[in-house]
């Protein structure tokens, strides 16, 4: 189905704005931990459960609710979806304890991981073939510009107000996303497609996918080991007041912006090889860091560079499972891309779950050594998965047979 223009403009708009709002709301704790702490009288390990629980909701929400919502009518689906995001980000205003808040911070989750999985597919729907990745490319503009504007300005926001005045913001961003999906989204939108079950146990029994996979987590996780506990350690470590960290979030956000661009660019013909040396780069960023840290100027620069590598490897591991599936199972390209995202958000819960452990037991700056082993676990992994390639390569030369003049 295709659209006029103008209305695949509008419809792709009102895409954006949902996205906006959910990748606002996913990363929002990052900003808030240390309020939050203080607000509910727990440690900021605690507090730092609101990006853990988030992260394993989209984990197993993803690839599970995007298989039983395949024959709900796409628009229904996407006001489903923000009407759950809306009552989750309410509760978190709402909570006084951190029980309540974590089951907030899950429900918000469970509306993220279908969102991610169907956004891409109806961004593609709305236009002729030939613009399907601008449009895909428009719809995710909505979570580059939460990242580099709402995460800081939420971070301000709760400073200024309480760090429940940031989640009624995003509830707000939430409301509007829902109007606009309900004006501007058409209702003649195709359906899902349903994949068959033994597609989907390809996904999950294929050696080169499981590693593909275990990259994905490993090398985008290994930066939430310190990433969550940004903060704190810019506030404890490196000596910033509370009030500047916000804007060191926004050049944080400016960073990953930046580095998402040139990870698509230099992913687009080798992507194992691009994630190979984006990994090797990242290791070594967060070993620098450990000493760097107390130090403002310095400390500064490297987490520019951390925040430059933190997001380069998404489009390239993106790209590389749905490489894998066309070849290993082909019938289920869209169930592996839910299945990478909740890898993504696996990682991301790991890491919290690592640097929370860290920073209880052996302090804040131990958080980026230990991060750096975990992305340089993904280097080894990414280094086998280039021998395999290798490997496969002169069996598929057999198999086409030889070449002819």
């Amino acid at each position: 189905m295709q659209l006029d223009q103008k209305r695949s403009i509008l419809a792709l708009l009102a895409l954006a704005i949902s996205a906006y709002a959910i990748g606002t709301t996913e990363f929002i704790s990052v900003g808030l931990l240390p309020l939050i702490a203080e607000n509910l009288h727990i440690s900021v390990t605690t507090a730092g459960l609101t990006v853990t629980l988030y992260a394993l909701g989209v984990t197993f929400g993803a690839p599970v609710l995007t298989s039983l919502t395949t024959g709900m009518s796409r628009k229904s689906l996407l006001v489903a979806i923000m009407v759950v995001f809306i009552a989750g980000n309410s509760l978190a205003a709402a909570s006084g304890s951190i029980g309540v808040l974590l089951m907030a911070r899950v429900l918000s989750a469970l509306s993220h991981g279908v969102f991610m999985s169907i956004a891409s597919t109806i961004a593609a729907d709305l236009v002729p073939e030939n613009k399907r990745a601008s449009a895909i490319s428009m719809m995710f503009s909505g979570l580059t510009v939460a990242i580099v504007t709402g995460v800081p300005l939420g971070t301000w926001i709760g400073q200024q107000m309480g760090w429940r005045a940031a989640f009624v913001t995003i509830a707000v961003i939430g409301l509007v996303a829902l109007i606009a999906n309900l004006i501007l989204i058409p209702a003649s939108l195709r359906k899902g497609v349903p994949t068959p079950v033994r597609e989907q146990v390809k996904l999950v029994t294929n050696g080169r996918l499981l590693l593909a996979f275990a990259i994905t987590a490993l090398g985008y996780g290994g930066t939430f080991v310190v990433f969550t506990y940004l903060s704190p350690l810019l506030h404890e470590i490196t000596g910033f007041a509370e009030s500047t960290v916000a804007v060191i979030l926004l050049i944080y956000g400016v960073a990953i912006a930046i580095g998402n661009v040139i990870g698509g660019k230099v992913a687009n013909r080798r992507p194992l090889k691009a994630l190979f040396y984006m990994f090797i780069l990242q290791a070594i960023v967060l070993l620098v860091l450990m000493v760097t840290a107390p130090f403002k100027v310095a400390g500064l620069i490297t987490i520019f560079f951390m925040g430059l590598l933190a997001f380069m490897n998404v489009p390239g591991l993106q790209i590389y499972v749905v490489m894998l599936a066309e070849h290993f199972a082909p019938g289920a390209k869209d169930v592996a891309s839910a299945v990478n995202i909740a890898a993504f958000n696996a990682g991301i819960a790991i890491g919290a779950y690592l640097g929370g452990v860290i920073t209880d037991s052996m302090g804040l700056i131990h958080t980026t050594w230990i991060g750096a082993i975990m992305v340089l676990a993904a280097v080894l992994l990414t280094g086998w998965s280039m021998a395999l390639e290798r490997k496969s390569e002169p069996v598929r030369a057999v198999r086409m047979g030889p070449a002819r003049s």
